[in-house]
């Protein structure tokens, strides 16, 4: 399915970590998939969560700075979540950010919703082909799992975000790149909100959440009147706390354990 795959030696991983290059015509190049194996694990078709980072991030960025893997283990040991696999890719680390969208020659989104999942299907046994699908991330990667995960609803089961942006007017707060760079043609692809109206009513499970000192908060807050407006079944959480890792460390936990009640 690629032209060339890296994987990471098990010699050499800690954590339960693992690593994935491939090369792939949507980026025009590489991306890199930062992976998280539970160990000790025989069953097949374990479900699938990938997990977006925000802006001037990359693959490594949950891990290093929200530890969400030994999060993740520690619920699976606790009993509090089923096993699953974590896939955290880059976003194609186009400026300061891609937005996981199409622009510039290349092809962000197809990268998320198609290379991604392929990629760990060809890589780590415990996923296949069946495996349950969700998709989450934080403030970009928040705007990419909504926007993503409701207009391809047929291949992720739930969604979930953490301090999302909710429309691609809102990427200037925090990239230098031109707005221009990130707008599509077909103006109901750049909000969540114009996503839900085209793709309704296939729409996957879906729950939002975040912080009362964020900066994104009132968007956050209209998105949910929005969907209430529409009668879209979602869950939104609000909680203490700002843009920042340590409420996405704490608050991952609702993530994956919403992904959990939906496997």
């Amino acid at each position: 399915m690629f032209r060339t795959t890296e994987i990471s030696d098990p010699q050499f991983e800690s954590d339960h970590l693992r690593y994935i290059t491939v090369k792939t015509e949507n980026l025009k190049g590489r991306g890199d998939i930062c992976v998280f194996v539970p160990p000790g694990e025989t069953i097949d078709n374990l479900p699938l969560v990938i997990l977006l980072h925000g802006v001037y991030g990359s693959s490594w960025v949950w891990t290093q700075k929200a530890g969400v893997h030994r999060t993740a283990l520690r619920m699976i040991q606790n009993g509090e979540i089923r096993p699953m696999v974590i896939a955290m890719p880059s976003d194609g680390l186009w400026g300061d950010g891609s937005g996981y969208l199409a622009h510039n020659q290349k092809d962000f989104e197809k990268w998320i919703v198609e290379d991604v999942p392929n990629a760990v299907i060809e890589n780590i046994p415990l996923v296949s082909t069946s495996s349950d699908l969700f998709l989450s991330g934080l403030s970009m990667g928040g705007f990419g799992a909504l926007r993503l995960g409701i207009k391809h609803s047929g291949r992720f089961k739930a969604v979930s975000a953490h301090s999302a942006i909710t429309d691609i007017t809102q990427m200037p707060l925090f990239v230098e790149e031109d707005l221009n760079n990130y707008q599509q043609e077909d103006s109901y692809e750049n909000s969540v909100l114009g996503v839900i109206e085209n793709y309704r009513p296939d729409v996957p499970k879906i729950r939002f959440d975040c912080g009362t000192e964020d900066e994104l908060i009132s968007h956050n807050r209209q998105l949910h009147a929005d969907l209430d407006r529409l009668k879209i079944i979602h869950t939104y959480q609000e909680f203490p706390g700002g843009h920042e890792w340590t409420y996405w460390q704490t608050h991952i936990r609702q993530s994956l354990s919403f992904f959990n009640s939906n496997t």
